[in-house]
């Protein structure tokens, strides 16, 4: 059988999603639960390959050629050898050519900043704090200029071996709600860092730091003009969309 699992986790003590030896990872814990329930080990495979330190309001990952199960017992089964930092929250059988990442038709970031001089102790390691006023009327116009289809090679990561480096943005939001302001953005998939250095260009950009348009520094396709890569504590990802609710 091909399950498809929704969890959500905080990131802060893991080295991301995809595992490595010697260090946690959220793909980790998931195989070692999906080992205790099913009793044989299994691959968990992820829609997405989450950095160090990133979060994520809802996640999509699948475990394939499973035995059978009741696949409404599987979300308290694996919470039951999961740590605390991660839930599972529902779980359905899907068609076995279903993969969570190649099946994806897009997804939804969030970023998020504490926008304050006085620190906010639950905020830590779940948001960024920035210090100064932040205007997110500003950030909002700044980030309407990310959406279309364009080449994002700009807003990559240097060091990055993808070679196609075009992607399209369907909507990209900013608005406050008291001392949080929030960054929302969708689209068909995402280079590596590439909702970091977004952010961080239009907060730069807000700063005066970065005077050239969104629109010139994704022509120029040159990481050295785009702004800095915010840090990963503020980052969820927020939701994945497929073509069929499989979860409703």
């Amino acid at each position: 059988m091909n399950f498809a699992i929704k969890l959500s986790y905080l990131g802060t003590n893991y080295s991301g999603w995809q595992l490595q030896p010697n260090v946690p990872t959220i793909q980790g814990a998931m195989q070692n639960a999906v080992k205790k329930i099913f009793c044989k080990e299994l691959t968990v495979h992820g829609c997405s390959r989450t950095d160090a330190g990133v979060h994520a309001m809802e996640y999509v990952c699948s475990v394939f050629d499973a035995p059978s199960f009741d696949a409404k017992k599987i979300p308290l089964a694996l919470n039951t050898y999961l740590p605390c930092d991660i839930s599972v929250s529902s779980a359905v059988s899907v068609p076995e050519d279903f993969h969570p990442r190649f099946s994806a038709l897009k997804k939804e970031y969030i970023y998020k900043i504490y926008n304050s001089r006085i620190r906010d102790p639950f905020s830590v390691d779940r948001a960024y704090m920035y210090k100064r006023p932040l205007d997110e009327i500003k950030c909002r116009e700044i980030a309407s200029q990310f959406v279309g289809t364009f080449d994002f090679a700009s807003f990559m990561a240097a060091g990055s071996t993808v070679t196609d480096t075009v992607r399209t943005i369907y909507s990209f939001d900013a608005w406050r709600e008291g001392n949080e302001v929030f960054f929302k953005v969708c689209g068909d998939g995402f280079l590596y860092n590439m909702v970091r250095i977004m952010v961080g260009t239009i907060i730069n950009s807000c700063e005066g730091k970065i005077t050239q348009s969104i629109g010139d520094i994704i022509s120029a396709k040159d990481r050295t003009l785009a702004g800095q890569t915010m840090p990963a504590c503020g980052l969820y990802l927020n939701k994945v969309f497929y073509d069929n609710n499989y979860f409703e």
